[in-house]
């Protein structure tokens, strides 16, 4: 226990133990081994500033931001309405109607707890009043907004991108697929259990209702187009792709729909910038964290003993995602990608893994850990809306863990 590296690791999980919430621990941990060694305030101010100012990270707040404002204006209501008429009478049709809205959504937010709480808002309260289940309708919505992570434009693959210098318009373009992988997985368990208790589908919607849902949610639709077309069409970055779905927002809130009013924009502005700030203080204190880490030596030697335990990329991949899939249940994603990424990176090089690839995986896995608890920050916001115990909603989520792990293996 001699070992520096050991004692950083210790303190950081006898402050999670102690309830110390997980950011202040990471950097807590970071500048006690700061003040031992005596490296003085002026590398901890420098390196909390280096982990934030950073060009492409200036895309969390917008992006956070032009998701809320799509919300508060009415997309999330439009999209379910035109969505619902096109699905009709399928059994179970409003749970599937709420997977679908929850993947379109995810191209529009880039946050697992953002994309929970807008639909949420609409969607848990209309299940409830067809019949279903309060628990399976907020833990359905929980797992259909950790898509959000997987599908572009992902926060948190703008985080994975900055820290392996990865990509970010490659990590987006690889995170579609899987992202419509994971949202077909959650539609079988949904659909099973919905014809199990008998949940039944409402009619098909009539042209004219169909026609005029559909103009009425032209707006939303095109949003994911937007964003996403001039980022793969060279016309801008994902960070200036950022700033320009929040105007988006403002010209369809202030313009087309009208009802973006100056206390609704205050109202948006303020959950933005509090919803910013926590993504923020993590990325900074975990950056500390695991330059502390990195500095000791320590992330070598846990990337050597994870090379050691076998020289089958397959059983290392199975254990990579093994200790990926715990750590999401005690930390959230931003934290482990900075305290773990140092480590998985020369892993990655001794298996000539595509950095791509294991981004999506990792991110996949980590989408799963935003419904396991613990820490679990999909389950609390849904639980919070459906106002429901962690409990509950914690034995309704399990079997949409297991379709989701079902899509990472694919």
């Amino acid at each position: 226990m001699t070992d520096p590296s050991v004692w950083l690791f210790v303190t950081f999980l006898v402050l999670v133990g102690l309830g110390v919430p997980i950011a202040i621990a990471l950097g807590v941990s970071g500048a006690a081994f700061l003040w031992y060694h005596q490296l003085g305030i002026q590398i901890l101010s420098a390196n909390i500033y280096g982990n934030i100012a950073k060009f492409q990270l200036l895309a969390i707040p917008f992006f956070i931001l032009a998701g809320l404002i799509l919300d508060r204006v009415g997309i999330s209501q439009r999209l379910v309405h035109l969505v619902n008429l096109l699905i009709g009478p399928t059994t179970g049709g409003l749970a599937l109607v709420a997977v679908v809205v929850c993947v379109f959504f995810a191209g529009i937010s880039g946050s697992g707890p953002a994309d929970t709480a807008a639909l949420g808002t609409v969607l848990i309260p209309a299940m409830v009043a067809k019949g279903y289940d309060t628990g399976f309708a907020s833990a359905l919505i929980a797992s259909g907004g950790s898509i959000a992570i997987i599908i572009p434009p992902s926060i948190a693959f703008i985080i994975y991108g900055v820290i392996t210098a990865t990509s970010i318009p490659a990590l987006f373009a690889a995170g579609i697929l899987p992202g419509l992988v994971v949202g077909l997985g959650l539609m079988i368990p949904a659909y099973l259990i919905s014809r199990a208790r008998g949940y039944a589908g409402e009619r098909f919607g009539t042209r004219a209702e169909i026609w005029q849902a559909f103009k009425d949610s032209i707006w939303g639709l095109l949003a994911p187009l937007v964003i996403l077309g001039g980022i793969y069409g060279g016309i801008f970055t994902p960070t200036e792709a950022a700033v320009v779905a929040v105007f988006y927002g403002l010209f369809v809130g202030a313009v087309v729909h009208r009802n973006l009013t100056w206390a609704v924009l205050y109202g948006t502005l303020r959950d933005a910038a509090l919803s910013s700030a926590v993504v923020m203080v993590i990325v900074a204190f975990a950056g500390l964290f695991a330059w502390a880490g990195s500095t000791l030596g320590a992330m070598d030697k846990a990337a050597a003993f994870i090379i050691s335990l076998s020289q089958s990329p397959w059983v290392t991949i199975l254990w990579v995602n093994l200790l990926l899939f715990i750590a999401g249940m005690l930390l959230d994603a931003v934290s482990i990608y900075y305290v773990f990424l140092p480590i998985f990176l020369p892993v990655m090089a001794h298996f000539r893994w595509d950095p791509i690839w294991f981004g999506v995986v990792m991110t996949v896995n980590l989408a799963i850990g935003q419904v396991t608890p613990p820490v679990a920050v999909n389950l609390y916001v849904a639980a919070n809306l459906a106002r429901i115990s962690l409990e509950t909603i914690s034995r309704a989520v399990v079997p949409f863990v297991l379709a989701m792990l079902g899509a990472l293996l694919v």
